[in-house]
């Protein structure tokens, strides 16, 4: 992110930068747009770029309060998550069903590994595109993860067989940026709001998760699952858009891990519960969309019409979130997070009992049920990496993150290959067994946590 810090004459010096780098007729190229980082200072320092002295006459920011170019930095980072999280939710409530339309459907394990192979390439591939990142800086690698992405999709969209769709997951799962925006994130926010930046960008991937809930079904209905993965290329493209003209130009010098960073990252303890919180999270997750929309159809509600369930369950559960935020300010946020893994388990047992029970669950009951799974999902989607970012000691918060992004993806394949599997050899109520039991040993590992300071907020 260019400084805030002005050359002679009011002109940013990312400006004079980039003016170097533009062609005869005034345009700023690609090349300057994605490979020309302006030289400031490091974010980890004091003096970090969104720190710097403002320009005269306008007021120095306090130490919780973000600059304008923090706030530019910290929506467009967030929408670009936002863009990327829609296209990969739009066919979680819907690939099992549509799947079957295709040559191998059938077979539950197999449509389980083509929700959850995304995930094995993407953890296989976070790290080392976030190591790139600090090599060649984080704009490119984004912008080339996202056209993998953008790869992937196209050929999940073409796709005429499952394996045809599992070859397209796979390749989008390649496309892993999130090291990187993260990491972009923490280069471009102070110490005293990296908080509520990285706050933002879990918000947003809540509220994306529950805006593809609602618009899956009609969508499927209307134009297919070839159709809603040419809406996720789609999205794809317009996050390297937003990565071209909206997010600002990258700090030159990035902080770099000290060596042995991995490895303190997984001696901590906090660390290391919600490290195994954020896997358990999306295995469930993951392993609950395998089943869950055979469980509505069977209650007598057509898949077209799944989005009357969701969206007063969704909107409800975000009523509800405002109640997060004063637990935060408390200094309640163990408390609250506690009680989001309760209600998480909660949830897997209710559903084991509709999958148990001789006749199809009430429309009302499994309602109820997916209600008090989005208070705790949007919950713990929105904290986590909050949390990760402030329990990490400052020189080894990129490895933390890193390592938070990589269990999740983890976690998501986890869920589509154990659920697929599951729900093919066992059934829906032994799937929901195991989930439940996953959700009790993360209650008890997290139980075990250090109350959070509270938040400072002005």
């Amino acid at each position: 992110m260019a400084s805030n810090g002005h050359a002679r004459g009011g002109r940013p010096r990312g400006d004079a930068r980039e003016s170097r780098l533009r062609p005869p007729g005034g345009t700023p190229t690609i090349l300057a747009k994605i490979g020309a980082p302006t030289t400031v200072q490091d974010s980890s320092t004091p003096s970090s770029p969104a720190a710097s002295t403002p320009s005269a006459g306008a007021a120095a920011p306090t130490a919780t309060t973000m600059t304008p170019l923090e706030r530019r930095s910290s929506l467009s980072l967030a929408l670009i998550f936002a863009l990327r999280m829609l296209g990969l939710f739009l066919v979680l409530p819907v690939f099992a069903l549509e799947a079957r339309k295709y040559p191998g459907g059938d077979d539950p394990a197999l449509v389980g590994l083509a929700m959850g192979i995304y995930g094995l390439t993407q953890a296989v591939l976070q790290l080392p595109l976030g190591l790139a990142s600090d090599r060649f800086g984080r704009k490119r690698v984004i912008v080339l993860g996202l056209l993998v992405f953008a790869a992937g999709s196209l050929v999940a969209a073409l796709a005429d067989s499952l394996t045809g769709l599992l070859w397209g997951r796979a390749l989008q799962g390649a496309g892993a940026v999130s090291a990187a925006v993260t990491a972009l994130l923490a280069d471009q926010t102070r110490d005293g709001v990296r908080t509520k930046a990285m706050a933002l960008v879990g918000g947003s991937i809540g509220l994306m998760f529950a805006v593809a809930l609602v618009a899956a079904p009609p969508l499927a209905a209307r134009f297919g699952l070839g159709g809603l993965f040419g809406l996720t290329c789609a999205l794809a493209l317009a996050g390297i858009a937003t990565v071209l003209w909206v997010v600002p130009p990258e700090p030159a010098r990035h902080t770099a891990s000290p060596r042995g960073g991995l490895a303190r990252v997984f001696a901590h303890p906090d660390l290391l519960r919600l490290n195994l919180g954020v896997f358990v999270l999306h295995t469930v997750q993951l392993s609950m969309w395998v089943a869950v929309p055979a469980l509505l159809v069977q209650a007598g509600l057509p898949k077209a019409e799944h989005w009357h369930l969701y969206l007063p369950a969704v909107v409800a559960s975000f009523v509800l979130m405002g109640g997060l935020f004063a637990l935060e300010r408390a200094g309640r946020l163990r408390a609250a997070l506690l009680g989001a893994i309760g209600l998480v388990l909660l949830v897997q047992a209710g559903l084991g009992w509709a999958a148990a029970a001789g006749a199809p669950a009430p429309l009302w009951a499994l309602g109820g049920l997916l209600f008090l799974f989005f208070c705790g999902f949007n919950a713990l989607e929105a904290s986590q990496p909050s949390l990760v970012s402030r329990t990490a000691p400052p020189e080894v918060r990129g490895a933390a993150l890193g390592t938070y992004n990589t269990l999740q993806s983890l976690g998501l394949f986890a869920g589509g290959a154990l659920g697929g599997t599951l729900l093919r050899f066992g059934g829906a109520p032994s799937l929901f067994a195991v989930t439940g039991a996953l959700c009790l040993a993360w209650l008890a590992l997290a139980w075990g946590m250090r109350p959070v300071p509270a938040a400072q907020h002005r």
